[in-house]
């Protein structure tokens, strides 16, 4: 089994709907573009990551929103290096219809109140619902290391909630520990690197915004 040194997760540069959430009542959550500041920020992203990866190959996985294709664009890494996949299972979690911002608020609220994991959108899904899609995911990638010749590098561009629950599944984080993680910011990234035990570790932690909750489980 070929695993990879690193698993970078990086999460979309700044879209339309991070700074006008009406525009969620016009266009389609997926086909939303980048802003002129996220492209920026994706260009910068892609410095460090054709510095961290050199000269080495990358098995890139793409969410199918229209904002990610356009960060990993941005990224403007080398094509010959790359073998890139839009991964349908890494996408943002799903409202399912055009928004009512008024709506879309108070579900919000609602959400924060019920937590994220459990709380489902009325046309949506839960935190939950994409947790499971995420394992389905990684259960394809695991696979994809049985090959001899795999790359080095896996790059993951995603969104934020999807990399939290893409780690609370890796790392088998409870509910409680990943209702107590924020989200990185635009073109923020993390990267899972293989240590010499085999075990893979998070190089920086996400942010906290509360101590979680312990209902008293021990393993």
């Amino acid at each position: 089994m070929a695993r990879p040194r690193r698993i970078v997760l990086i999460r979309h540069g700044e879209s339309e709907g991070n700074t006008d959430d009406t525009v969620y009542e016009r266009e389609p959550d997926h086909a939303l573009s980048l802003t002129k500041n996220g492209l920026r920020q994706a260009e910068e992203a892609g410095e460090s990551l054709r510095a961290m990866f050199g000269d080495e190959q990358i098995s890139a996985y793409v969410s199918p929103y229209r904002r990610t294709h356009q960060t990993f664009r941005a990224f403007g890494l080398d094509k010959d290096r790359v073998r890139v996949r839009e991964e349908p299972r890494l996408r943002e979690q799903d409202w399912g219809n055009w928004q009512d911002r008024e709506d879309v608020r108070l579900q919000k609220v609602y959400r924060d109140a019920y937590g994220h994991f459990f709380y489902r959108f009325a046309q949506g899904e839960s935190g939950a619902d994409v947790y499971d899609r995420v394992g389905a995911f990684l259960e394809s990638l695991w696979r994809s290391f049985e090959h001899p010749d795999h790359p080095p590098n896996v790059l993951i561009v995603t969104h934020g909630l999807t990399m939290r629950l893409f780690c609370m599944r890796w790392f088998h984080w409870t509910v409680a520990e990943f209702e107590s993680l924020t989200n990185p910011g635009n073109a923020e990234r993390r990267s899972l690197l293989l240590g010499p035990d085999g075990r893979y570790a998070l190089d920086r932690p996400f942010e906290r915004w509360c101590e979680p909750e312990s209902y008293g489980i021990t393993g």
